[in-house]
C-alpha cells in the first residue's frame, strides 16, 4: 500500500485538504500541517506531525521559522518515507513539495480554490517541480497551461 503524506498549511487550505477524505483511507496516510489550536484535531484521527505556525505578516518570526521548518520537513520526509505528496499549499507545504521531487518521489499539488485569475505564491513555486498540478478553476488553466482542470473539491 502506498504512503501518502498530505500537507498544508491551516485555514482555508486545510479545509481543501480535508475534502480528500474519501482518499485517507485508501493509502498509508500521513498528514503534516501548522500546529495551532484549529488543528489540533487532525492527531485525534489521524497520524499528524505538525510544523510551527508563522505567517509572512511576522517576518521576525518568519525568518526563523521558516528554515526550522524546512528542516522538521527533511526529519519527517525521511522518518515516514512517503511515495506521494499531496498538496493544497501554501509556503507550509512548499519545503516537502521539493523535498520529495528531489528524492524522485510524486508532488501532486493542488491550486487553492481562493484563487480564480491569479497564481498563488506556492503555485509559482511548486509548478514546476509538482508530478500532478491541479487547478480549480478552468481560468486557471491560462496561467498554469501544463496544469490539469480538477474543478472544485468542495
Amino acid at each position: 500500500m502506498k504512503k501518502v503524506m498530505f500537507i498544508s498549511s491551516m485555514g482555508g487550505h486545510l479545509n481543501e485538504l480535508l475534502q480528500l477524505k474519501p482518499l485517507f483511507s485508501k493509502y498509508k496516510s500521513v498528514f503534516v500541517s501548522e500546529k495551532t489550536p484549529s488543528t489540533l484535531f487532525l492527531k485525534d484521527q489521524y497520524k499528524t506531525y505538525y510544523l510551527v505556525y508563522a505567517t509572512k505578516h511576522e517576518m521576525w518570526k518568519y525568518i526563523f521559522v521558516f528554515p526550522f521548518n524546512c528542516l522538521k520537513s527533511l526529519y519527517l520526509f525521511l522518518k515516514e518515507k512517503p511515495d506521494v505528496i499531496v498538496s493544497t499549499g501554501s509556503h507550509t507545504a512548499v519545503p516537502m513539495c521539493y523535498i520529495a521531487h528531489l528524492f524522485g518521489k510524486k508532488v501532486i499539488y493542488i491550486e487553492t480554490f481562493a484563487n480564480i485569475y491569479t497564481k498563488s505564491m506556492a503555485g509559482k513555486l511548486v509548478y514546476p517541480i509538482a508530478d500532478y498540478f491541479v487547478v480549480q478553476w478552468e481560468s486557471m488553466l491560462e496561467l498554469y497551461p501544463d496544469a490539469v482542470y480538477g474543478g472544485w473539491i468542495f
